[in-house]
């Protein structure tokens, strides 16, 4: 069997109204579905270094900050079945973060996500529909004020 892929996502939330999360679409691949920043987690870098690269890389947001961990995903890939485990964090974002906008990905480590667009949105929370891949199947884990981990 082989080693599992270390992976991180990050559920990146600010409060206007009521909480919102950041997600995101990729420009010109509706099929990819709506997703959470995301991705590979680099040798000798940490869950929360990771996370908050990928929210960087991902999106070019850089002010956001770790709240902590929100549990880790054992599942394997949904497509190629390979072994993967995804640490889940929940990231504030300063509540002034732009409504929407497009990011050009430069990724800075071994990722294949460089030069694809993603259109970058914030949604109410609750969210009206599943994200891609389940990627909302933490969420329940956050307090219902949507500010703080509740213990599972």
């Amino acid at each position: 069997m082989s080693t599992p892929r270390r992976r991180v996502a990050a559920y990146v939330i600010r409060h206007r109204a009521g909480p919102e999360l950041l997600v995101f679409d990729h420009v010109g691949i509706p099929d990819a579905g709506t997703q959470i920043p995301a991705g590979g987690i680099e040798p000798g870098e940490d869950s929360h270094a990771a996370a908050l690269r990928e929210v960087t890389e991902e999106t070019g947001l850089d002010t956001c900050t770790v709240i902590g961990v929100v549990g880790i995903d054992h599942r394997p890939h949904p497509i190629t079945g390979q072994p993967r485990h995804t640490h889940v964090l929940h990231l504030r974002v300063p509540d002034d973060a732009p409504d929407t906008w497009t990011h050009t990905v430069r990724g800075t480590g071994t990722g294949t996500d460089t030069g694809l667009q993603f259109a970058c949105h914030f949604v109410p929370l609750p969210l009206p529909e599943p994200l891609a891949d389940e990627q909302d199947l933490f969420l329940g884990h956050l307090d219902p004020d949507w500010t703080t981990l509740t213990r599972r």
